[in-house]
């Protein structure tokens, strides 16, 4: 692709930005050697920018490893080693590296990631279809995936984290803000959030979960250990845990809230080594009637 004066022009570039394509282009340039040269000169956000205006191509770069103060690219990465990058990563196609990544201010792809080791961001990350990681995930920034999450071991979080379909991980998911799932959310061990915790479809983990604030989850909720939350605990199923579920003070837990209540026996059960305080509805194991008052 080639860019001219008077297409750039149109996009209303900030003045400064467009006196340097004028230096150093005049009247036009090559798509990808534009944003290279803008990389270079250190304007890596004019080269994010330019990629907003005009978006990803079909080139596909194959290298062994990446090691660069930035790195700005509109075709699709294949890289055999590890990719290091001290500031901004952003990469319109996809990722795929048999290595691991480690990425500074911030990480976007706008394509899928696969990550055969471990992923370390110093800023946000994020990642416009599926995303796969074979160790585990550090992130320092807010942490958005349109697609699926696969996570072979933990994922930390010290931001908010944003799942559009399928978030797992083999580990612990833990995150330093609130978690949003439009569908279901796991893991092999502990799930925690700070904040909210709000999965479309169902919450499962090996270990425990500890909320912040408000648990839900428009199926059903289920924990190895405990099932704890400062505030309340809201399930369009059922409830079950493997030690107590708790609810913060002053908040109820609620289960069976998307099912009739003559089939809360079946499909609104709630399970925990005691019967929890302030179950406000759903099935308590153990009795021959539904549970409408604590």
């Amino acid at each position: 692709m080639n860019l001219t004066r008077d297409f750039l022009r149109a996009k209303s570039p900030c003045a400064d930005g467009f006196r340097w394509f004028l230096r150093h282009y005049g009247e036009g340039g090559n798509y990808q050697e534009l944003l290279d040269e803008l990389v270079a000169d250190g304007r890596a956000d004019d080269a994010c920018w330019l990629m907003d205006q005009f978006g990803p191509t079909n080139k596909v770069l194959v290298v062994d490893t990446i090691d660069a103060d930035a790195l700005v690219y509109a075709g699709t990465i294949e890289v055999h080693g590890n990719i290091e990058v001290g500031d901004v990563l952003r990469v319109g196609g996809s990722i795929r590296t048999e290595g691991s990544i480690r990425a500074g201010r911030a990480m976007n792809v706008g394509g899928d990631l696969r990550v055969a080791g471990h992923l370390r961001a110093e800023g946000r990350v994020f990642v416009g279809g599926d995303m796969r990681v074979g160790w585990g995930v550090d992130a320092n920034g807010p942490l958005r995936c349109r697609g699926n999450l696969h996570v072979g071991r933990d994922l930390y979080c010290n931001d908010a984290a944003d799942f559009t379909g399928n978030a797992f991980a083999g580990g612990n998911l833990v995150v330093h803000g609130a978690i949003t799932c439009a569908k279901s959310l796991r893991a092999g061990f502990d799930i925690a959030g700070d904040q909210d915790i709000n999965a479309a479809q169902g919450i499962e983990a090996g270990g425990g979960i500890h909320c912040g604030r408000h648990l839900e989850a428009g199926w059903g909720i289920r924990a190895g250990d405990a099932i704890l939350a400062d505030g309340s605990i809201r399930a369009g199923e059922s409830i079950l845990a493997g030690e107590e579920i708790r609810a913060g003070k002053g908040h109820g837990i609620f289960a069976g809230l998307s099912i009739p209540i003559d089939a809360w026996e079946s499909c609104a059960k709630v399970k925990a080594k005691n019967l929890p305080v302030r179950l406000m509805s759903g099935w308590w194991e153990g009795q021959d009637s539904p549970l409408t008052t604590p």
